[in-house]
């Protein structure tokens, strides 16, 4: 298992009195909107072999509290610092991007391959037991670390991990060439499903956002002759934006759309999403939405829809993300908005709150 000195995507009072040589600076959530930069002991090597939503909500009330704070973060890339005795696959100095997670490998799903639902998964910040990667070491299996080429920067190979999550959509969604395909929201995993799904063979991608400015974005992300972008209007009922989409997407000659992926979990996105489907046409809800919400039952049955639920991702997820902007077929470049310093963290958090840019980013501790 690695330790690793990590750069993370996700003001200091210093309290503890740990030797200076044995703590590792860490950003930690007591509630919502109140974040403390703090040192705690560096994880050390045994016999082991947005966030937004945090911030502004404080998590989940019973676990996060001023009593139980939670170290942020998940999307993270590093360099390994030091390694276990059984690890032969990476060495001190190599540039990984990070799976934040790795699972039991013992119960029904770990064996069937589906690892990702895994019950006794340790994932990074998600309480109440397991802290985030936004401190200057984290600990993590050697399997779930993956080297990166020379040409992906150490700030870029933080967009591995949600380009993993497009990466597992799209193979769920099992977007084949020729087809048209809808994405709902054009953050950054709606971006990256737009991409993967083009590189799928999909010969239309239309990306459907409130924000024109990401809607733009997304027309040129995916690429000339294949992307498409409608920006949704919020004052529209959901048959007003069903008729913009299949006529910007050129998809009524076509039925509607083969496959519609939502990264948004917009209410209003995913009863869009079911119309603007043609019969026997597939759809992946990616987005994390509200637990309950109205969803067009008949007309998924009349259509005979093929439904999934997507949850993070699986095997070969990650590497096939790290193989597509190795050969340039998904290119990170431009993709990052700014790059904040840790001890700005909280101030990259409200910039993503606005919806500035595409993607903020946060260094890992200097000290």
């Amino acid at each position: 298992m690695p330790l690793i000195n990590k750069f993370d995507q996700t003001p200091i009072q210093l309290h503890t009195k740990i030797p200076p040589a044995l703590v590792t600076p860490s950003c930690l959530l007591y509630g919502p909107l109140d974040a403390r930069f703090e040192d705690l002991p560096i994880p050390t090597l045994d016999n082991n072999p947005h966030d937004v939503h945090f911030w502004l909500h404080g998590g989940i009330p019973t676990y996060v509290s001023p009593t139980h704070p939670l170290t942020m973060g998940h999307e993270a890339s590093g360099i390994i610092h030091a390694i276990g005795t059984a690890v032969t696959t990476l060495q001190p100095g190599d540039k990984v991007s990070i799976e934040p997670g790795y699972p039991c490998r013992r119960c029904t799903s770990c064996k069937s391959g589906r690892y990702n639902l895994c019950p006794e998964m340790k994932f990074a910040a998600d309480p109440p037991f397991v802290h985030g990667t936004l401190t200057k070491y984290f600990r993590v299996p050697a399997d779930f670390c993956y080297k990166v080429p020379e040409c992906i920067k150490l700030e870029e190979a933080v967009l591995i991990e949600p380009l993993a999550v497009a990466v597992h959509a799209v193979r769920l969604a099992d977007v084949r060439p020729g087809q048209k395909v809808v994405v709902f929201g054009a953050g950054t995993v709606g971006l990256f499903c737009a991409a993967v799904a083009r590189e799928f063979g999909a010969s239309v991608v239309v990306s459907v956002d409130v924000v024109e400015g990401r809607v733009g974005f997304a027309r040129g992300f995916v690429g000339e002759g294949v992307g498409r972008g409608v920006v949704r209007d919020r004052d529209l009922e959901v048959e007003g934006d069903v008729e913009r989409i299949l006529n910007e997407g050129e998809l009524r000659d076509n039925g509607g759309a083969d496959v519609v992926i939502d990264a948004s979990g917009a209410e209003m996105a995913v009863q869009t999403g079911v119309f603007v489907l043609k019969k026997g046409g597939t759809y992946v809800q990616a987005g994390m939405g509200k637990r309950m919400m109205e969803f067009p039952i008949a007309e998924m049955c009349e259509k005979e829809v093929v439904a999934k639920g997507c949850f993070r991702y699986g095997a070969g997820d990650f590497d096939l993300g790290v193989d597509l902007v190795r050969r340039g077929r998904v290119v990170l470049e431009g993709f990052i908005s700014r790059v904040f310093p840790f001890e700005e963290a909280t101030e990259a958090w409200e910039a993503a709150r606005r919806g500035e840019g595409i993607k903020m980013v946060i260094q890992g501790p200097r000290l």
